[in-house]
This record gives C-alpha cells, sequence and structure tokens, in this order.
C-alpha cells in the first residue's frame, strides 16, 4: 500500500512537472521578440532633437486627445525647451489615438519642425486665420513625453 502511494506522489510531481514545464514554453512562446518590427510602439519625444528657428516666435496651442493626465503640460515644457512659444495647454474635446500637427497659419516648414520636435509626427494644413496661433498639437494616445531628470 505504501508503494503504491509513493508511485503515485511521483507520478503527480512528473505531471507537474512537465505542466510546469509546457507553462513556461507557452509563456516564452507568447513574448514579443525584441527585434520584431516596433512600428505600433508610442512615439517617444526625444527622437529628434528640432528647434525653433532664431529670432522666430512659432505661437503654438497644444491639445491632450489622450487619457493620460498631464501630458500637455509635458508637451509644453518638451516645445519650450526647444524654443517654441506654447501660448495655451488644454484638453481636446474629444480622444485621439494617434498625435497630429496642424499648421494654422501656411508655414508648413514651421509645422514639420514642431512634428520632428515631437517624435515625428504627422502634420497637416488647415489655415485657420481666426485664430491667433500658428500650430496645433493635438496630443493622441500614442504620444510618449522624454524621461524627465529625477531632481529629490
Amino acid at each position: 500500500m505504501e508503494q503504491r502511494a509513493l508511485k503515485r506522489a511521483r507520478r503527480l510531481a512528473a505531471a507537474f512537472g512537465v505542466l510546469g514545464l509546457v507553462g513556461v514554453a507557452v509563456y516564452l512562446g507568447t513574448r514579443s521578440d525584441p527585434r520584431a518590427d516596433r512600428t505600433a510602439e508610442p512615439r517617444v519625444a526625444q527622437r529628434v532633437d528640432a528647434r525653433a528657428p532664431a529670432g522666430v516666435r512659432i505661437k503654438i496651442e497644444v491639445l491632450n486627445a489622450s487619457s493620460v493626465r498631464g501630458l500637455a503640460r509635458r508637451a509644453t515644457a518638451h516645445l519650450r525647451d526647444r524654443g517654441f512659444d506654447v501660448v495655451s495647454a488644454t484638453n481636446a474635446g474629444a480622444l485621439r489615438d494617434s498625435t497630429l500637427v496642424i499648421d494654422r497659419s501656411g508655414h508648413p516648414d514651421w509645422a514639420r519642425l514642431v512634428g520632428e520636435a515631437l517624435g515625428g509626427v504627422p502634420v497637416q494644413s488647415r489655415p485657420d486665420s481666426s485664430r491667433y496661433l500658428d500650430i496645433t498639437v493635438v496630443l493622441g494616445a500614442d504620444w510618449r513625453p522624454a524621461a524627465e531628470p529625477f531632481n529629490p
């Protein structure tokens, strides 16, 4: 009777061991390959260090169209560090998945600079003379700010 119980315990241990190995193999098989295409990665702001041209005041409005709190504030600091004049930073009316830079004053080269400063964001031209600004930045859920230094 004792040998039977011992054999049964060994079989159970072997079965659990095999199940554990199968679980590890499945976990490792479902992990993404670090060398895989990363087109779905969020945009990180530090890719290109584009700056505003010297002596030019580019007025920018930043709208947070994501559910991330404080994203417009972080983008404002990022753009101001690069010489752009952010005149307002607020929440957008609707949520967006992707970030967009909109040229409002007919200066597509300025809009491209802002797009590059934000990590290669797409640019559209929608001139609007009723606005007293040059560029509108609509931050979507895909935009991530650069890491901030730790200041205790």
